[in-house]
């Protein structure tokens, strides 16, 4: 079963969900990976402490122009629907970080005058915290590809296991590359208007996917009750809510487990362990 944990924007409290989750579930006796998409900003290492195992580079196909064979006949700019190579009278020019790694550009090219290079994009680090499985990716600085590494991370993991994904917030491409191929998604929000608006684009997103979703208001209590009321409109499952607790803002800030520091955390989110798992496997049958 893969489960995503996602988020219509940054800081509901997502990654504080999905890392707890895991380690309740590991510790519980079941097989779990976890993968921490958000490849561009990952944290979860900060909470769970893996002991590292793997590393590996994550590279991409780059055209390489051989200018002495290079005709400049354009067929190559033709085909590049992001702009990222460009035929000169003089000069066939690249631009690395536009390029989409599609394999046009070489397989158009009647003088084969484009040979397949490669860059990095990043790396995947892949370890283990106690008994839980994780893996993660680290975007090289400047890169603008992130779905790649994102899958990359994805493709890790052993299919036999509980798989739960902490993917990078809101909904833009590396988000629904996280999403993509779930079994269940946890949508983390927060009781405020900001929180509403943003989840309103995210269940828009996971219903686009056609994949079963619950909502989970975290801080619950700290703002207003507009959250419920869409949930009840919209027949969404709405899981029972996280408190707005100064020891628990006090905990995360220390790089802690809630589930090991605040007992009536740790009897809350076995709770919500055992909600999120039967609702998956209702949603799988």
């Amino acid at each position: 079963m893969i489960l995503t944990v996602a988020s219509g924007k940054g800081g509901t409290g997502k990654t504080t969900v999905s890392v707890n989750l895991a380690v309740l579930a590991s510790r519980s006796g079941r097989p779990v990976h976890f993968c921490d998409c958000d490849v561009e900003e990952p944290n979860a290492h900060l909470f769970l402490n893996p002991r590292w195992d793997e590393k590996k580079q994550i590279t991409l196909p780059l055209p390489v122009v051989d200018q002495d064979l290079c005709s400049h006949c354009g067929k190559c700019a033709e085909i590049c629907e992001f702009n990222a190579i460009i035929s000169l009278p003089t000069k066939t020019i690249v631009f690395d970080d536009l390029c989409h790694a599609c394999s046009g550009c070489w397989l158009v090219c009647p003088e084969k005058a484009i040979a397949q290079g490669e860059r990095i994009i990043g790396e995947t680090e892949t370890g283990k915290a106690g008994d839980l499985h994780f893996t993660h990716g680290r975007l090289r600085i400047g890169e603008t590809q992130v779905p790649p590494l994102v899958e990359a991370v994805n493709k890790a993991v052993n299919p036999d296991h509980l798989v739960i994904r902490d993917a990078p917030p809101g909904v833009t491409c590396p988000a629904v590359a996280t999403i993509h191929g779930s079994d269940f998604v946890l949508l983390v929000t927060e009781p405020t208007p900001f929180g509403l608006s943003d989840l309103k684009v995210a269940v828009e997103l996971v219903r686009d996917m056609k994949l079963p979703c619950a909502v989970l208001v975290n801080r619950h209590g700290s703002g207003d009750d507009r959250v419920d009321e869409y949930c009840r409109e919209e027949g969404l499952h709405l899981l029972t809510g996280l408190p707005f607790r100064r020891d628990v803002a006090e905990s995360i800030s220390r790089g802690e487990l809630i589930v090991d520091t605040i007992p009536e955390m740790k009897t809350a989110f076995q709770g919500l362990l055992v909600e999120v798992l039967t609702l998956a496997e209702e949603a799988s049958r």
